[in-house]
């Protein structure tokens, strides 16, 4: 079968069979997502397909730019629109890790109403993830291949600088608060994708990074080429990773349905709001598998701190076992107790202390918004509850406990509390909309990514 077929069938298998008017592609200029472009480009001629195409310049390399410049005129040739986004590097972090949030990020900025955008990943893409994962120690998680087809729903939605961006946008009519990435390129592998534009005269560049032993993956590139000899290339690792991804959803399925069975979020008895704090059955808990544990465990403190990533195994592995054991501990910026029949589990108070800025229509700690309801903001700032709020507040809320509410957001003028809306208590006109993130929901948490 010929790749523009296999694509085909990708393509009608993620997002047939009524296909959306327009999609996104991210193009770098490197071989797999030119032939990416040009598989794309082939396809649209068939199905009526408006593309859209972006390239992230990251500013690392004084190349990026004419590699940008390659993608634009390849799109102008082929006669689809194209927009070059540039990210500066605050110097901050790992940089790999920083330039990929940046990707996403830039993406979901520039993208407007396009609710898919298509990545060019590989099998070859899967086997070296696969690798590098492996040498950290992952689990099922980690070593499960990426899905085909993944939601992204950012905690808000970026604003791109004019002097950043060069060439088309999208519409922005009906812009979703979310989009899909979608790899239709999985099952290929990248000798495939160059052979494909080596036919058809394509051109690509080649990033010089793949080949500097300062990364990660170009240091586990070099080694797939020595696995290879021993029965242990990309296409046994590639495999070995689909089929971990099928255990991967069947231990999630298994945690969802525990969750459906033992877990709850605390609600406002009158109003029904949730606080983000989180309760689980101690007894229905314990009882279950201890991967199970594992996976409902490490989903709640990713759902209750907000965070992107699980925690890390071994500290995970030792907060489980204080809470088995009738004890509890802060991890992930949750903090974990023991109280009767049930585990609470809420934002730790620590983790939110110092987290403080005007009174406004933004997201709090990434998880809250404030909506003042017509008040005036000024003056009014939104920090964490913590004691003095606490004190501040004359009859207590029925089921509020202390230790729970303390990181809760509450409106502040100076240092006289004015509301704190997930308790109910003040300024009936403010609200804070718990969960900014429009998708962030427990059972999202347990499924794959």
């Amino acid at each position: 079968m010929s790749l523009d077929q296999r694509f085909a069938e990708a393509m009608g298998d993620l997002l047939g069979p009524d296909f959306p008017p327009d999609i996104g592609l991210a193009v770098s200029g490197g071989g797999d997502s030119m032939a990416m472009l040009t598989l794309a480009h082939n396809w649209t001629h068939r199905w009526g397909v408006r593309l859209w195409v972006v390239t992230i310049d990251h500013g690392l390399r004084p190349e990026a730019v004419s590699e940008a410049a390659l993608v634009s005129e390849t799109c102008a040739e082929l006669g689809h629109p194209h927009a070059t986004l540039r990210w500066h590097w605050d110097g901050q972090g790992n940089v790999m890790d920083a330039a990929r949030r940046a990707r996403l990020a830039l993406i979901d900025a520039w993208r407007g109403a396009l609710r898919h955008v298509l990545m060019a990943h590989t099998s070859d893409d899967v086997a070296e993830t696969f690798l590098m994962r492996l040498a950290r120690g992952s689990g099922v998680e980690g070593l499960s291949a990426m899905v085909a087809k993944r939601r992204i729903a950012l905690p808000e939605g970026g604003v791109l600088r004019a002097c950043d961006v060069s060439g088309d946008l999208p519409p922005v009519a009906q812009r979703e608060p979310a989009f899909h990435v979608v790899r239709p390129c999985l099952d290929m592998t990248r000798d495939e994708l160059r052979h494909y534009l080596r036919t058809l005269k394509g051109r690509w560049v080649e990033d010089p990074t793949n080949e500097d032993p300062r990364y990660d993956r170009a240091r586990i590139r070099r080694l797939l080429g020595l696995l290879e000899a021993e029965g242990l290339g990309a296409d046994t690792l590639a495999g070995t990773a689909h089929r971990m991804a099928r255990a991967r959803d069947a231990l999630s399925a298994r945690a969802r349905a525990v969750w459906e069975a033992i877990g709850r979020e605390v609600t406002n008895p009158t109003t029904g709001s949730r606080n983000g704090e989180i309760r689980l059955d101690r007894d229905g808990f314990a009882g279950v598998e201890r991967d199970t544990q594992l996976r409902l465990l490490a989903a709640v403190l990713q759902y209750v701190s907000g965070a992107e990533y699980r925690p890390r195994a071994a500290p995970l592995e030792a907060l489980l076992d204080r809470l088995l054991s009738g004890g509890g501990g802060t991890l992930h910026g949750v903090e974990a107790r023991v109280h009767g029949d049930d585990l609470h589990l809420f934002r730790e108070y620590d983790a939110v202390r110092d987290l403080e800025q005007p009174a406004s229509d933004q997201l709090w700690d990434g998880r809250w918004r404030m909506h003042m309801a017509g008040q005036d903001p000024t003056g009014l700032t939104i920090r964490a509850l913590g004691p003095d709020g606490w004190a501040q507040i004359a009859e207590k809320p029925a089921g509020a406990s202390f230790a729970a509410a303390r990181s809760l957001p509450a409106l502040w003028r100076g240092d006289a509390l004015v509301a704190c809306p997930p308790l109910r208590v003040g300024a009936a006109g403010a609200t804070l909309c718990p969960m900014g993130r429009v998708d962030l929901t427990l059972p999202g948490f347990l499924d794959s990514h």
